[in-house]
């Protein structure tokens, strides 16, 4: 592809993404004054617009901690890399996987078609404890790719959260009955309570079954 930015902007580009996947973190102005060989913070600002522009990354401004890559951004580098923001259960709902701190896992360029993540998703990994859903091939330690969504239909699968966490599970509406159903007979459909659970995202795919 013919890429929106400079040499130089994706010099910075690459800097902030080998930051988050060594520290988890994307890195001070100091450092990406000294990475780039720069003395002032306003150089590294006029780049950092320019990359916003294109939408190559998002942040707020005045904070270099708060720069995240866009989808976009993980083309132009030919690279993706997504965070690990915890355990969901595959059993019963178990502790919120967003109390948990996270790790970033670098996925090869390539592995995931371009039609299941657009430029403005907001996507992230899970790793399932349980084995209510092994009938359709998700078991205890896979990592799941999960898309943030607003609307959901029957049949996905999803990750759901209530007072006591997160699990996964498939999202059913039938017959006027909205449920979430394991795919293991042993455990029992979730009858779901309008204001008691809600939906963190759908799973996208299974990278333990794709690498």
């Amino acid at each position: 592809m013919n890429s929106p930015i400079t040499e130089r902007q994706k010099e910075l580009l690459s800097v902030i993404y080998n930051c988050i996947k060594v520290t988890g973190y994307p890195p001070t102005f100091e450092e990406m004054r000294i990475e780039l060989g720069v003395s002032s913070n306003q150089s590294i600002l006029d780049l950092l617009g320019k990359l916003e522009k294109e939408k190559t990354i998002k942040r707020n401004e005045g904070s270099a901690r708060s720069i995240t890559i866009s989808p976009l951004g993980y083309k132009i580098l030919g690279k993706q890399m997504f965070p690990i923001v915890g355990t969901s259960a595959a059993g019963p709902f178990m502790e919120s996987f967003a109390d948990l701190s996270f790790k970033w896992v670098e996925i090869p360029s390539g592995l995931i078609p371009d039609e299941k993540i657009k430029q403005s998703d907001d996507v992230f990994i899970v790793q399932v404890s349980g084995d209510s859903m092994i009938n359709i091939g998700i078991e205890n330690g896979d990592n799941l790719l999960v898309k943030k969504s607003k609307e959901f239909k029957s049949g996905d699968i999803v990750v759901a959260k209530n007072n006591d966490g997160t699990t996964v599970k498939r999202f059913v509406v039938e017959g006027g009955k909205r449920y979430l159903k394991p795919e293991n007979p042993k455990y029992q459909n979730i009858v779901i309570i309008p204001g008691e659970i809600s939906f963190e995202g759908k799973v996208i795919l299974n990278l333990s079954k794709i690498q």
